[in-house]
């Protein structure tokens, strides 16, 4: 196996050097974007619409105040103005232009530029949206809230599609942010011999399991979660002797991104030959992992020798045959003279 070019390991390493950072940053972005559009915007809009409706000054005739027409009805000449000098868009929902714009459009833009300006809506919205999550939480940890919440789920589980979405979706959640306290608690992370005997994978001990396990066989059982890649929030739970776990010196963040990256990311802990292993111990590692492909290559050539031989072989089959077949012949006509 010939090995990489010095250009492509240089690509290679640079791009895992940027890739992160910038995933990480269109992550963050895409999510604003999210709410911006589906939360901010129509939040920004109602407010905007509850200022005007206690503001506004329109007209469907001339008045003292009322002095400037727009289309069939009038509004104050400083509003006119103050909007014709930064007219941006009249109207952030619906992007109108200032020149078609009603009254009460420049209303909204006026009310923009004065009363709700972009960065005090985001601090205001940020400080709005923090108080409602907190009060959210409260009432779901009461007993009514929670009721009304379990309800609500019922009937979404009921609805074809959308069940799946949403369990789908809730699942990833409350994997992330769900409440510690209330959901088990992930203490201890194991390897086990799973799904056979030899073959070791990452779990999460949850707890002790039921107590027949331990009355019949005589020693303590854990209950271990077994995550799947590369979505750690769903798996299988298991009980397992504590005899036959092994502990890993690692935290739940580094078992759960090795879990993630199906096992790309390892932690530098347990890397071998990163100071924590003898030197046969990297060789052997080393040979694995660089010489895999080429065992792979060796092995197509010994497939091709193989056919080869088989060939070969039959070939000769062949040529035996045809010479027993020319021998009968002969016999044959001997026999006949």
């Amino acid at each position: 196996m010939e090995p990489q070019r010095p250009f492509r390991q240089s690509i290679l390493r640079g791009l895992g050097v940027v890739l992160p950072p910038l995933l990480t940053i269109a992550l963050f972005f895409w999510a604003w974007s999210l709410v911006e559009s589906y939360v901010l915007d129509p939040v920004d809009w109602a407010a905007r619409t509850l200022v005007v409706t206690a503001i506004a000054d329109i007209s469907d005739t001339k008045t003292e105040t009322a002095d400037k027409k727009v289309g069939s009805q009038y509004i104050p000449q400083h509003i006119y103005d103050a909007v014709e000098a930064n007219p941006g868009d009249a109207d952030l929902m619906l992007k109108v232009e200032f020149e078609h714009a009603s009254a009460y459009e420049i209303y909204h833009r006026y009310v923009r530029l004065i009363y709700l300006q972009p960065w005090a809506v985001i601090i205001i919205f940020i400080i709005l949206f923090t108080i409602s999550l907190y009060f959210i939480g409260e009432v779901l940890a009461a007993r009514v809230g929670r009721g009304m919440f379990n309800l609500f789920e019922k009937i979404i589980n009921r609805i074809p599609l959308i069940r799946n979405v949403y369990s789908s979706v809730k699942q990833v959640t409350d994997f992330i942010v769900g409440d510690r306290e209330q959901e088990m608690e992930f203490n201890q992370v194991v390897a086990v011999q799973y799904p056979s005997q030899g073959i070791w994978s990452i779990g999460f001990v949850t707890g002790t399991t039921m107590r027949t396990l331990h009355e019949e066989h005589g020693e303590p059982f854990v209950s271990v979660l077994m995550p799947t890649s590369p979505m750690p929030a769903t798996g299988f739970t298991i009980s397992v002797p504590v005899s036959q776990t092994v502990s890993l010196n690692i935290t739940m963040d580094q078992a759960i991104q090795f879990v993630v990256s199906c096992g790309v990311v390892v932690p530098r802990s347990q890397v071998v030959g990163e100071g924590n292993a003898t030197v046969e111990e990297s060789v052997i590692v080393k040979q694995v992992v660089e010489g895999h492909i080429e065992q792979t290559d060796q092995d197509e050539v010994a497939d091709q020798d193989e056919a080869a031989d088989q060939a070969d072989q039959a070939d000769q089959a062949d040529q035996a045959d045809q010479a027993d077949q020319a021998d009968a012949d002969v016999a044959e006509s001997d026999h006949d003279e």
